[in-house]
């Protein structure tokens, strides 16, 4: 996990760092740079010098080492050598005389002016390269690492800052749905217990023009079919479990996306079947309202490492 202190809190995945430094003996002036947005799974991309490229698979490394798990990640590596000691420019000659081959043929076939010189041919600098002895290598990954690290712990302090905000307005929208759920409680009881007496009213009404009598234990037996297939009870339980959960996963050092993403689901497939259940029109109105919310936080939870 990072070594800076870093709160053990859920964090966004949209996030940009950068460093810029010199290295020791004044031969290297180094940019490092993190971006990434979100993605289901750890994708990374360096982009490195040719000459570095022999580095990609430790930064990688080094980026897991940080405790980043998840994200569409890109990282540059730029490097300027103000002082080329130990160290040869190398060109690639079958190249070069592959590139110059192709300018004549160019120049042939459309008859165009031979501007062909060594500065012109100079300025594909994919015809060269630099050669570095080996025993540079370690030294090179201590210069990138240098300034690599300090570019990473800003890039997580804003991954930190961004999932602090998500989750503070996620958690506030929670509350809010935990207050509409305490209003569809209250009107589902109250609904349950008049429903026995507007049962019964009703079927007298209907009945009397035949002069028909139902026995009151025919009505309270209706009114309890009622009450059972009606009941929210147990939807209300999980549902109240679930935000504990949502709340204990908002909490924990691991990362939390997939999961407060799952739990999402289960909270509207309860919310769902308390819509069904229900047949009160101010009921139906705030189902609808529950959904909206849960739909606002699973677009920003789909941020969230």
């Amino acid at each position: 996990m990072p070594g800076r202190g870093f709160t053990d809190m859920p964090k966004s995945m949209t996030a940009f760092g950068r460093a810029r430094g010199t290295t020791a003996d004044g031969s290297k002036d180094i940019t490092a740079e993190i971006k990434s947005v979100n993605s289901r799974y750890m994708d990374c991309a360096v982009k490195l010098p040719r000459m570095y490229s022999f580095l990609e698979e430790k930064i990688k490394a080094f980026l897991t080492s940080k405790g980043i798990q998840r994200g569409k990640i890109e990282i540059y590596i730029g490097v300027d050598m103000l002082e080329q000691a130990n160290s040869e420019v190398y060109l690639d000659r079958a190249a070069a005389a592959s590139y110059i081959k192709a300018l004549e043929a160019l120049r042939d076939e459309f008859d165009l002016r031979d501007d062909i010189s060594v500065m012109r041919v100079a300025a594909n600098r994919e015809l060269f390269s630099t050669r570095k002895p080996e025993d540079d290598a370690e030294r090179d990954w201590a210069d990138v690492q240098s300034v690599l690290s300090p570019a990473i712990d800003a890039f997580l302090e804003r991954r930190e800052a961004e999932g602090e905000r998500l989750m503070a307005d996620i958690a506030a929208k929670i509350e809010g749905i935990k207050t509409i759920v305490a209003r569809i409680e209250e009107i589902s009881k109250t609904d349950i217990q008049g429903y026995g007496a507007k049962l019964e009213e009703r079927i007298k009404k209907f009945l009397s023009d035949f002069d028909v009598e139902i026995s009151e234990q025919r009505i309270l037996t209706e009114a309890a079919i009622f009450a059972d297939k009606a009941a929210i009870d147990e939807e209300i339980v999980r549902l109240t479990s679930h935000f504990e959960t949502f709340r204990e996963i908002s909490e924990s050092s691991e990362p939390a996306g997939r999961k407060l993403d799952f739990l999402l689901q289960e909270m509207n497939r309860e919310t769902n079947t308390i819509g069904s259940k229900c047949n009160n029109a101010e009921i139906a109105h705030l189902v609808v309202d529950i959904k909206a919310e849960l739909e606002k936080i699973r677009e920003q939870i789909q941020n969230i490492e």
